[in-house]
């Protein structure tokens, strides 16, 4: 099952385990559950802390696997065949099952088994999805460390019925006690706060106990990575505050024009950039969302003040504004009302959920074009839709795209409704010919957007100068209009909206805010 060097590999962390562990299989006949057992016996004959038996109580879900401290009470199961983006989330399951220290806070390791309640986690994944294994290896680590925490893992194209008939159309999608708790892409902290109600108020607390920073980045993307390195170097007091590090590069999947690296993955590039900043003194504070920002001159205390949407506030002499942006929706009738069930974003994570069946990609630019290829060898058959006369993708990208016999290309559409059945779920969209202005209907069950970017701005209007589109205003220094407040990436009215150009941005917006400080700290 496991190639020779994978063995190798697997076989050097199992030597980590300090105690026995068990895994427990269900398995029938099936050539899903044929390929879980090689995979299993593979896994135990790595190590003699590992032991595998049939599973002596009835489970839902067949094939499948428990893991279990042996003697122990954990409840994590995987109903999937755990390769692809999950094979990590299967090696640390076996690792922290076995007693190897995870790599998180002791307060967080603490809160965990503090939870008071009892927790029934179902997670829906697919293999493709680079998004799923943070969703699963936080809450597998929660089943690992309490014993009222429930987990299983489960594989939606595995499990296609129970698919449709809870409505996943989106994944990651997290069900807990049978209710819907969650779907996309969630850190074990966005966990634990959702679960422990007091969890707010404590970081509101720790948040505004803070001293006041030299600089303070809001984003956590490739512009707020790029300023935090370069003003940390100049040994100022550094923050970094931000919903999720790492931006969209946690939605990209394929990365090919970053100078230097030839080929790289928006999660393994974010993981790097996170990784480089903690390098230095940088107080970074994730899972914060800034709603408010007031100037040096109406604050009183002649700082820069932030407030978050916890109730906390940080302050600093000067901010860099890094919040990128995000997909872009479609602003139509039915858009929202459909999402998650069968309105999508992200066709690497989702597209495994819609095998066979009739979808829609909107927009001919490079990543919607991209979409279509990609969905093409899943799906049953795919519609793009392009608004403009003519497809604004890469030539070589639409050649390829063409030549698919499953795709169809429509130019000069204008989608204006998603419409869905009695079931809840998607089952058409609506387009008007821009060229002779007939309306038509695509019966299809899923539609992916693929339509740019927008900037992450609504919250600063009124203290910051936007342009019409919502781009923070900036000159050649990233100063914005607000003096100390500086701004870098995908938020700002510089064109291109590239990874190396929004680090090129960041830094140069670290050097421009030191400069600032250099001169308003400077005795008269």
């Amino acid at each position: 099952m496991l190639d020779d060097s994978l063995k190798a590999q697997l076989k050097a962390y199992l030597e980590k385990l300090q105690y026995p562990i068990e895994l427990s299989a269900t398995l029938d006949d099936s050539d899903a559950a044929r390929e879980l057992r090689g995979l299993l016996d593979d896994i135990a004959g790595l190590s003699d802390k590992i032991s595998l038996t049939p599973d002596s109580d009835a489970v839902a879900r067949v094939p499948s696997f428990a893991i279990n401290r042996q003697g122990g009470d954990m409840s994590l199961r995987f109903a999937a065949i755990p390769l692809g983006h999950e094979f990590t989330s299967l090696v640390l399951a076996l690792l922290q099952a076995g007693g190897h220290p995870p790599r998180v806070p002791d307060d967080i390791i603490e809160q965990i088994r503090s939870l008071d309640g009892d927790y029934n986690f179902e997670v829906f994944m697919s293999l493709s999805c680079h998004n799923c294994p943070d969703v699963v290896q936080a809450l597998n680590l929660m089943a690992v460390l309490n014993p009222r925490v429930k987990v299983v893992t489960i594989d939606g194209a595995l499990f296609q019925k129970e698919v449709d008939d809870r409505q996943v159309m989106a994944v990651p999608m997290v069900f807990l006690n049978g209710e819907l708790f969650g779907a996309g892409r969630m850190t074990i902290e966005e966990i634990l706060g959702k679960v422990d109600t007091g969890a707010a108020k404590r970081d509101a607390e720790k948040m505004s106990a803070r001293a006041a920073f030299d600089v303070l980045i809001v984003g956590g993307g490739p512009a707020g990575a790029a300023a935090a390195i370069y003003a940390a170097r100049k040994g100022i007091r550094t923050g970094i505050v931000a919903e999720r590090f790492g931006g969209q590069l946690m939605d990209t999947l394929g990365i090919e024009n970053f100078i230097s690296v030839k080929e790289t993955e928006g999660p393994k590039l974010a993981a790097a950039l996170e990784e480089h900043v903690k390098s230095y003194d940088v107080d970074v504070m994730a899972l914060q969302r800034v709603d408010k920002l007031i100037p040096a001159a109406e604050s009183g205390d002649g700082l820069i003040t932030l407030h978050l949407t916890n109730g906390g506030q940080l302050k600093s002499r000067a901010v860099i504004l890094a919040t990128g942006a995000r997909w872009r929706e479609m602003d139509v009738p039915g858009e929202r009302e459909y999402r998650n069930k069968g309105v999508a974003y992200c066709p690497h994570c989702d597209g495994p959920l819609f095998k066979g069946k009739r979808v829609a990609v909107i927009g001919g630019g490079n990543s919607g074009v991209e979409a279509a290829i990609d969905l093409a060898g899943i799906v049953g058959h795919v519609t793009l839709l392009e608004f403009d006369k003519q497809m604004r993708a890469d030539a070589v990208l639409q050649r390829k795209l063409l030549s698919l016999p499953n795709v169809k290309v429509i130019l000069q559409a204008q989608t204006t409704e998603v419409t869905g059945g009695a079931d809840g779920r998607v089952n058409a969209l609506k387009y008007t010919d821009r060229a002779s202005g007939a309306s038509h209907a695509v019966e299809l069950e899923g539609i992916f957007v693929q339509i740019g970017l927008v900037p992450n701005t609504e919250w600063l209007k009124g203290s910051i100068e936007l342009t019409k589109y919502g781009e923070i205003q900036v000159d050649a220094r990233c100063e914005t209009s607000t003096p100390g407040v500086f701004a870098a990436g995908d938020v700002t009215t510089v064109p291109y909206k590239q990874i190396v150009i929004a680090m090129g941005e960041g830094s140069k917006a670290a050097i421009s805010a030191f400069d600032h400080l250099i001169r308003t700290s400077a005795p008269a």
